[in-house]
């Protein structure tokens, strides 16, 4: 009768491994049942075993010192769960991180591929937090700058994550080239002015404007006031909740931010002297606007629009 040999190796995770003719001891082979696994082989060397997963049958290589004195975890069910994380987060899996083992390599669904903590992407999947992709996050950040005649060079230099470096390129024919350390808050609500070549707010042109606003408990009013960007003025700075109902009524462009001024407070006054009633007390609005003043009843809408169009067809605004 021909004896059939016995297997010289075995191939684990693509690692081809050499058996070893040596004992096992029968606590070893306990212990292995006990945290989910049986003993193949004694494989390496004297100091590793080859065990077999109960749940996926999957084989991997242990330290018997592991085994006996910790937990052996089982790689492919390991990525099994990753893989499982990562669906319910959004994600691909694609591969482990070989640097880092509490890192691996995902598909963001953007297409863009991400290196992320094991433990964020199961928060993610948890729904405790969201995961974003940062090439297109840079990208949208260069697009705002761009916007406003800058330029994204990188991240803070001092790690601030508020902060990014940006270099002015300018509105004109001449380009600025001044780089400068900018909050991405000032950039996204436009707030921004170039230290190197920009005028301050009384020198650089500005807007009369007049905007509605509608209070949750459906009481409207008016607001007259100036600024250099009107825009930014409303849903950066006035408005307290996101989803107020409100919006830019009408603006007219004035030459500098002084003159702005003085025709506001003309229009104020006006306003005030001849209506007086109309004017609306800050208790009033104080829970949906950061303003103290300048807020109108809103049956003063058309008489400060008119007002608007005496001021643009004056000549005063040059």
């Amino acid at each position: 009768m021909t004896k059939i040999p016995l297997p010289q190796t075995l191939t684990i995770n693509g690692e081809i491994l050499p058996i070893l003719d040596m004992p096992l001891t029968p606590s070893w082979i306990d212990i292995a049942h006990d945290k989910g696994f049986e003993i193949t082989a004694r494989v390496r060397d004297r100091f590793h075993l080859a065990l077999r997963c109960h749940t996926c049958a999957a084989l991997s290589v242990s330290k018997i010192f592991t085994l006996r004195t910790a937990q052996p975890l089982c790689p492919n069910c390991l990525e099994s769960a990753w893989r499982t994380e990562a669906d319910a987060a959004g994600l691909t899996w694609l591969h482990r991180d070989p640097d880092d083992r509490h890192y691996g390599h995902y598909r963001m669904p953007c297409g863009h591929t991400a290196r992320r903590q094991f433990e964020l992407v199961g928060r993610a999947a948890r729904g405790e937090t969201g995961l974003r992709c940062e090439t297109c996050h840079d990208a949208k950040e260069a697009a705002e700058a761009q916007v406003h005649g800058w330029e994204l060079v990188g991240a803070d230099p001092d790690k601030d994550p508020n902060y990014r470096i940006y270099t002015h390129v300018g509105e004109g024919p001449e380009r600025c080239g001044h780089r400068q350390r900018i909050a991405r808050a000032n950039m996204q609500s436009q707030r921004v002015q170039c230290t190197s070549c920009s005028t301050g707010w009384s020198a650089s042109p500005s807007w009369i404007y007049a905007m509605r606003i509608r209070h949750p408990d459906g009481a409207e009013f008016v607001k007259l006031g100036y600024s250099r960007n009107p825009h930014s003025r409303l849903h950066y700075q006035l408005k307290r909740r996101p989803d107020l109902d409100a919006e830019i009524l009408r603006r007219i462009p004035v030459r500098t931010g002084h003159r702005a001024l003085q025709i506001e407070k003309r229009m104020h006054r006006k306003l005030r002297q001849h209506s007086p009633e109309a004017v609306v007390a800050p208790e009033r609005y104080r829970d949906v606007l950061r303003v103290g003043s300048e807020i109108y009843d809103a049956r003063l809408g058309q008489v400060i629009l008119q007002m608007l169009d005496a001021l643009e067809n004056s000549g005063l605004t040059r």
